[in-house]
């Protein structure tokens, strides 16, 4: 079964009475390069599981499985199940599990699911939930090794961007501090049904053992990138006192300790010095 013909996936559909949602950002692959290339690049290999998100009607799913010793695919839209079923049918390796990946129990599900394998994650993800799953993948500290997502193309560019540059925002600092991110290659819009309005990105962010900085309180930290790139135009002095609420004696202080200039912007930041400032307050 080509799940990459227009014509296949529109009689598959069509027999099960599907439409596409909006709301769930449902565009499916039909370039029939890009889920070969993404399944391999994401280290779906023998002695690996992978979790998928939002399978669609299993255009990655079925390279995934072809690869990795065992899929499990999260799946939101009830809807897709009788497709998936039919369309994994041959495929005694995959799972397909009816739930959100945001409410999901990640931890539950790689005990009982993936005993003694690594673990990666790979999905072609809906763009309005980019950065909260790849912020829950993180931030949850899974055991896995690494995520390797298709997302928007100027997400992939501020994940990827290296900190200390105009690219850079809150996202690629939180992101940096759990895992390395880059990008593995570009896909136009063409390459979907129905083509979305931008061009789309294959990135991989490769699991860090430990963090790269050594901070006091991991909350905090987040707090000051996050009111940092809040009002990036401004001093760091003044927009970690604006959105912070902070004391600018107090903030001064903790610059000074940091080593980090009164007058310097968010974009210019680097970890360490994010880090270092929270380490100062």
């Amino acid at each position: 079964m080509n799940l990459s013909d227009i014509g296949t996936i529109k009689s598959i559909l069509s027999r099960h009475g599907f439409s596409f949602s909006k709301a769930l950002g449902q565009n499916f692959l039909t370039n029939p390069k890009v889920c070969p290339e993404m399944a391999r690049l994401s280290g779906a290999a023998k002695g690996v599981s992978v979790i998928e998100v939002g399978p669609g009607i299993g255009v990655l799913t079925v390279e995934l499985a072809s690869l990795a010793d065992k899929v499990v695919s999260i799946e939101l839209d009830k809807r897709l199940l009788p497709v998936l079923e039919e369309t994994l049918a041959e495929y005694d390796n995959v799972k397909v599990v009816n739930d959100d990946i945001l409410k999901i129990d990640l931890k539950k599900l790689i005990e009982e699911e993936f005993e003694g394998l690594d673990v990666v994650v790979c999905a072609n993800l809906p763009y309005y939930i980019t950065s909260p799953v790849i912020m829950r993948l993180l931030e949850e500290r899974l055991p896995i090794r690494s995520i390797t997502v298709m997302v928007q193309k100027e997400a992939a560019q501020r994940i990827c961007a290296p900190l200390g540059t105009r690219q850079a925002g809150a996202v690629t600092a939180s992101v940096n501090y759990y895992a390395e991110a880059k990008t593995l290659f570009k896909v136009s819009a063409g390459s979907f049904m129905p083509p979305p309005k931008v061009d789309s990105a294959v990135i991989r962010l490769d699991i860090r053992p430990q963090p790269p900085v050594d901070v006091a309180d991991e909350k905090l930290m987040f707090a000051v990138i996050k009111a940092a790139f809040a009002q990036r135009r401004k001093t760091i002095q003044n927009s970690l006192a604006n959105s912070m609420h902070l004391d600018k004696a107090a903030v001064t202080s903790a610059l000074e300790k940091s080593g980090v200039s009164p007058t310097a912007r968010a974009e210019q930041l680097t970890l360490t010095d994010f880090a270092a400032i929270a380490n100062g307050l």
